[in-house]
């Protein structure tokens, strides 16, 4: 079996090394490299092409959120998981905003850790267990009416839950990037919303997306 190709981005030394360890010991796991700061993060994820990266929300040079905007900004990028010691709603709708496919807190285990990684490499959103609770609590607090989405925008709305860009969603589904920028207008006008991952948690929220991926038992 290929090994997921990893990044580590982490400024603590100990916390680094005790992560590599951690991931390491999965055989379906390789840590391809390591950085210290954003900025080494940038140009290690251009320079190793990585399967994902394991980011740090607080990051010297760079932070977490502006290093995610900038490796999801170029085409073929790394799937990014944000490991914070934050849980703070705004946060993690920035770090999803900027193109981050999970967010989990530095209290999650290691099994919960190797768990979201695979399911982000494969395409899934993941958030730890109380961020997606108080994700969904205020994505329903408002109440607010909305109208039903429709079948085409169900679907980039979908692509988007697995951290598609405009451009990526724009190809996947033959439109052009206009008309996914249309859709995403469309999106937020019946939710009520003014963002992407607003229109995601909001959709989860109502169970039309799944946004928390549980890990195994064992």
């Amino acid at each position: 079996m290929e090994r997921l190709r990893v990044l580590l981005a982490e400024d603590h030394a100990v916390v680094r090394e005790g992560t590599r360890e951690i991931l390491e010991r999965d055989e379906t796991i390789s840590v391809v490299g390591e950085a210290a700061d954003g900025a080494a993060a940038v140009d290690l994820a251009r320079e190793l092409a990585p399967d994902l990266v394991l980011l740090d929300l607080g990051l010297p040079v760079l932070n977490g959120i502006e290093v995610t905007r900038r490796i999801r900004g170029r085409e073929g990028a790394p799937r990014v998981l944000m490991l914070s010691a934050y849980d703070d709603e705004d946060y993690v709708l920035a770090a999803v905003d900027a193109g981050a496919s999970g967010y989990l807190l530095k209290t999650a285990s290691s099994r919960d850790v190797i768990a979201a990684i695979h399911a982000v490499a494969s395409g899934e959103v993941v958030l730890h267990a109380t961020v997606a609770r108080r994700l969904l609590a205020r994505a329903g607090a408002g109440g607010r009416p909305h109208q039903p989405l429709s079948e085409r925008e169900m679907s980039v709305l979908r692509l988007a839950a697995r951290g598609s860009h405009n451009k990526e969603i724009a190809g996947i589904l033959s439109l052009s990037t206009r008309t996914v920028e249309g859709h995403f207008t469309s999106i937020f006008n019946k939710l009520g919303v003014s963002s992407r991952t607003e229109a995601i948690v909001h959709a989860a929220s109502r169970g039309w997306l799944v946004l928390e991926r549980e890990p195994p038992v064992t």
